[in-house]
């Protein structure tokens, strides 16, 4: 479905969001108690009533965040100082807000627990900005990894994400007010999405994260067999059989990182792996997991700017040889049990 334009988006989809979530509020009871009513003759203990909760959580954080943001637009003079560097902060400091109380919520109705291990970006290279290349599989992991970002290791991310996810919209308000950009999988075979990545790449400070999915979307057998016959429809070959053994994971576009490696020669690369969501990839599979109690963990690999390959094809190479390490780490920790 095509995405609506900007204006109507904000006309729209956020004031609807927000009197969704009053109502909803105003007749909880109803729907807790149908939830309760229906959970016996379900398989999971409580799923209905955790499913129900869930999605209420969620809607209530969406208007909530809706609303902080409208009140920072109003303090920013109509959003004229919204880019300022005082707002840009302030963006930053509510995000992190939000984060940790969605996060706790996931801990406490889903039982979920986040590790990290390896070298992350707080001891990486202190005082340096850091491109941060993650795979990408299963609901969430965006949300987790800025969230580590923003709050354990108080980075300012920049962050390239698919367009679709300004249908959700806080998502949309807030991060077309910071540094990002959103881009349609369907126009990202031109020059100009390298343009774009490598623009947002541009001029990072000490504290800034670059975030980018080099495999362009969310893992699952079928986007892998397809990455695979792009490559050889490219006459690729030697890379769509490095994909070929590749099994946890989606061969790499390395489009993307060639033009902020290129903008940001100073910055360091880390490299981010995760487990635990990993089966959960559809509505589907979420209802059968319920009550979740998964130990997600993240591993962190850091690569100092020093180290990082000078031409082309070798940086193309560098990527692959990653990716499949982080393909080797998952078949390894594939359940989330303690990594190295």
């Amino acid at each position: 479905m095509p995405l609506p334009p900007r204006w109507l988006r904000r006309l729209l989809l956020a004031p609807g969001v927000v009197l969704l979530a009053v109502l909803v509020v105003t007749t909880l009871p109803v729907w807790a108690f149908v939830a309760l009513v229906l959970s016996p003759l379900v398989p999971g203990r409580l799923r209905p009533l955790r499913l129900l909760w869930i999605g209420c959580v969620y809607l209530i954080w969406d208007a909530a965040a809706l609303l902080a943001l409208f009140v920072l637009w109003l303090a920013s003079g109509f959003g004229v100082w919204k880019r300022t560097p005082p707002f840009q902060r302030a963006h930053y400091v509510l995000a992190g807000w939000f984060l940790r109380v969605l996060f706790w919520q996931a801990r406490w109705t889903l039982r979920l627990s986040i590790d990290v291990v390896g070298t992350d970006p707080d001891t990486a290279l202190p005082g340096r900005p850091e491109l941060v290349l993650c795979r990408h599989a299963g609901p969430g992991d965006s949300f987790i990894l800025i969230h580590a970002l923003v709050n354990w290791f108080h980075r300012e991310p920049r962050i390239v994400l698919k367009d679709s996810l300004q249908w959700d919209p806080a998502i949309d308000v807030l991060l077309n007010r910071l540094p990002s950009r959103f881009l349609a999988p369907a126009r990202n075979r031109d020059g100009s999405v390298a343009e774009q990545i490598g623009h947002l790449a541009t001029g990072l400070d000490d504290n800034d994260a670059f975030v980018i999915f080099p495999e362009g979307g969310n893992f699952t057998p079928h986007r892998r067999l397809r990455a695979i016959a792009r490559l050889r429809s490219l006459g690729l070959e030697r890379m769509a059989l490095r994909a070929e053994r590749m099994q946890h994971v989606l061969a790499p576009q390395p489009g993307g990182l060639l033009a902020a490696l290129d903008a940001a020669p100073d910055a360091g690369v880390i490299f981010v792996a995760h487990t635990g969501l990993d089966r959960m990839l559809t509505v589907a599979d979420v209802w059968r997991e319920l009550p979740m109690d998964k130990r997600i963990v993240m591993r962190f690999w850091s690569v100092p700017p020093e180290e990082v390959p000078v031409g082309k094809q070798e940086r193309i190479d560098w990527l692959f040889d990653w990716w499949a390490r982080i393909d080797e780490w998952i078949a390894a920790h594939h359940d989330g049990v303690d990594a190295a």
